[in-house]
């Protein structure tokens, strides 16, 4: 007769496979989870380089309009004299 607190090697088998299919679903569940916060960020990315390409052509645009010599501006630091 064999020991009770032996346990039957199908058993431990059993109870290791159940683990180990818990852990899958979890794992499942968090690459899921994983994969919507991927999408999420790459959405976040593409807004903010279109942002970003809309800031960069807005200054583009200011500079153009800047004066092309500094004649035309008056620098109150030099002295005119000189």
């Amino acid at each position: 007769m064999p020991n009770q607190h032996q346990i039957d090697p199908i058993d431990q088998i059993t109870e290791r496979v159940e683990q180990l299919l818990l852990r899958y679903e979890e794992l499942q569940r968090i690459n899921a989870q994983l994969g919507e916060q991927v999408t999420a960020l790459s959405h976040e990315r593409d807004s903010l380089r279109s942002r970003l390409s809309a800031a960069r052509a807005r200054v583009d645009a200011l500079i153009e309009r800047l004066p092309e010599t500094t004649d035309s501006v008056v620098n109150p630091f030099v002295d005119p004299a000189r």
